[in-house]
C-alpha cells in the first residue's frame, strides 16, 4: 500500500474531533473508507481554540482510534477549520494572455488566480482558500474553463475565504504536536458541501446548512458556482442551552434529554407524555412535558432556519432555490427537522448524507462525518496544480497546497 494512496480528513469540531482514513482505488472513482476515529472535543469554543493543550489530547485519542481500525499511521491530513472569525469575499483577477497566438494556457489561469489573491485585507487576516467561479475573455462572460480558447484579456471571478492569522496558527500548531503534518486547511462550510451535494444541485441551486455545536455554516450554489459562504453564532448546543435553562437541569443531562426526547415538531407531541428526570440522573427530580420539551427545541431551530433564510434575502435567494435545503452536521439528526426547514425557508429540504465511499461506509453515513468526508474527496480532486471538475470547471484551489508545491519546486532547483 503506498502512502501516497493514502488521505486523512480531520474534522476538528466544537463536540468531536473526527479523523477518517481512506485509499484511493485504481480501478473506480470512489475512496475506500479504512479507518474512523471519533473522540470528544475539548478546549475549542466555536472552532476556536482555547486550550492548546485540550485540544491535543482530543486530536491524538481520535488519531489513534483511526489507526487502530486502519492498521496503519495518521502522517499528514487535510484539516477543518471554522468560526466566526472567517470571512469570505468576491475578487476579480485581470491578467493579459501572455501568448503571442492569444491562445489560453495554463500558466494565464495560475496568473489571474494569483491576481485575484491580491487584495486588501488586514494585518491579522489570511487567505485559507480560493475558489475560482467563472472567467471573462475580452468581455464575454460565464465562461467555465478558459483553457485553449483564444483572447487578450482574461478576467477570473473568485470566492476567497479568509481567517484569522493567529486562530489559523493556534490550530496548525495543536495539529502539528499531535504528530500529523497539515497538508492544507479546508474551510468546513465547503468541506461538507462537497461530500453531500451533487454536481445538479449545484446547476440548479441549493442551500447547505451545517448545523454542528457551536456554529452553523451555510454555504449557497448555483449555475455550479458558489455563491456565499458564511457562519451563524448559533448551533445545536445553543439548544441544549435552552433545555438546561427551561427544565432546570444541568447541562449534561439536558443534552441526554435531546437526543433521547428531542423533537423540532410540538404539533406531534401528545401532551399527556412525561419525562421523568431521575431516569436521566437519580439526583434530578420532578417530571415535565414532552410537548414543553419539543416547545424549546422547536423554537431554537427556528431561529436558526430564520438566520439562514436572512442570508439567503442578501443575495436575494429566499425561497428561490430549486434543490432546496440540504442539512447537515450534528444537529441534522433532530427527528421533524426536514419539515421545519421546507416551512421555515419555503424550500425543499432533506438531511445531507457523505456520497461516493467504500469500505466501512457503515462508521461513516451520517451527517456528522459530512466535513471529515468532504476534506478526503477535497484532497483526491487535489492532485493537480489545478483541479478541473467533471464540466471542465477549474472549481477549487487551496492556497495552502500551492504555496506546498511552489517550495517543493525551488527545493528540486536547488544545488
Amino acid at each position: 500500500m503506498s502512502k501516497d494512496d493514502i488521505i486523512v480528513g480531520l474534522d476538528i469540531g466544537t463536540s468531536s474531533v473526527r479523523t477518517v482514513i481512506a485509499q484511493k482505488q485504481s480501478d473506480t472513482s470512489k475512496l475506500m473508507v479504512l479507518g474512523v476515529g471519533v473522540a470528544p472535543s475539548n478546549g475549542l469554543n466555536g472552532g476556536i481554540v482555547v486550550d492548546v493543550e485540550e485540544v491535543i489530547r482530543s486530536i491524538v485519542e481520535s488519531k489513534e482510534l483511526a489507526e487502530r481500525t486502519a492498521g496503519i499511521p495518521v502522517e499528514h491530513a487535510i484539516v477543518s477549520i471554522n468560526g466566526s472569525h472567517i470571512f469570505s469575499q468576491f475578487s476579480k483577477g485581470v491578467v493579459a494572455v501572455s501568448r503571442a497566438d492569444g491562445e489560453i494556457s495554463e500558466d494565464d489561469v495560475a496568473r489571474v488566480i494569483n491576481a485575484a489573491q491580491a487584495i486588501s485585507i488586514p494585518n491579522n487576516k489570511e487567505i485559507i482558500n480560493l475558489f475560482p467561479c467563472n472567467y471573462t475573455i475580452d468581455g464575454q462572460e460565464k465562461i467555465k474553463d478558459p483553457v485553449g480558447m483564444n483572447g487578450v484579456r482574461l478576467e477570473v471571478n473568485a470566492l476567497v475565504v479568509e481567517g484569522t492569522t493567529p486562530f489559523i496558527k493556534n490550530l496548525n500548531k495543536c495539529v502539528e504536536r499531535s504528530g500529523i503534518d497539515v497538508e492544507c486547511i479546508v474551510f468546513s462550510n465547503l468541506a461538507a458541501a462537497k461530500a453531500v451535494l451533487t454536481k445538479r444541485q449545484k446547476e440548479l441551486g441549493v442551500v447547505v446548512v451545517d448545523i454542528g455545536k457551536g456554529i452553523t455554516g451555510i454555504s449557497v450554489y448555483e449555475d455550479g458556482n458558489i455563491l456565499l459562504s458564511c457562519v451563524i453564532p448559533v448551533g445545536a448546543g445553543h439548544i441544549t442551552n435552552d433545555v438546561a435553562i427551561g427544565l432546570r437541569t444541568s447541562i449534561d443531562v439536558a443534552e441526554k434529554i435531546k437526543l433521547e426526547y428531542g423533537t423540532v415538531q410540538s404539533s406531534d407531541v401528545g401532551k399527556n407524555e412525561k419525562i421523568v428526570l431521575s431516569e436521566f440522573d437519580e439526583n434530578e427530580e420532578g417530571e415535565f412535558s414532552r410537548k414543553y420539551l419539543a416547545e424549546i427545541v422547536e423554537a431554537r431551530v427556528d431561529e436558526i432556519f430564520s438566520m439562514v433564510d436572512d442570508e439567503l434575502k442578501k443575495i436575494d435567494k429566499s425561497g428561490m432555490l430549486p434543490s432546496g435545503v440540504v442539512i447537515t452536521g450534528g444537529g441534522a439528526k433532530l427527528p421533524g427537522i426536514v419539515n421545519l426547514a421546507k416551512k421555515a425557508l419555503r424550500l425543499p429540504a432533506q438531511i445531507g448524507y457523505p456520497k461516493e465511499m467504500d469500505g466501512i461506509i457503515d462508521r461513516v453515513d451520517d451527517p456528522s462525518f459530512a466535513t471529515s468526508i468532504g476534506l478526503i474527496l477535497w484532497e483526491s480532486d487535489e492532485n493537480g496544480y489545478f483541479q478541473s471538475s467533471s464540466s471542465g470547471m477549474m472549481d477549487k484551489i487551496s492556497i495552502d497546497k500551492i504555496g506546498k508545491k511552489i517550495r517543493k519546486l525551488f527545493k528540486t532547483l536547488l544545488p
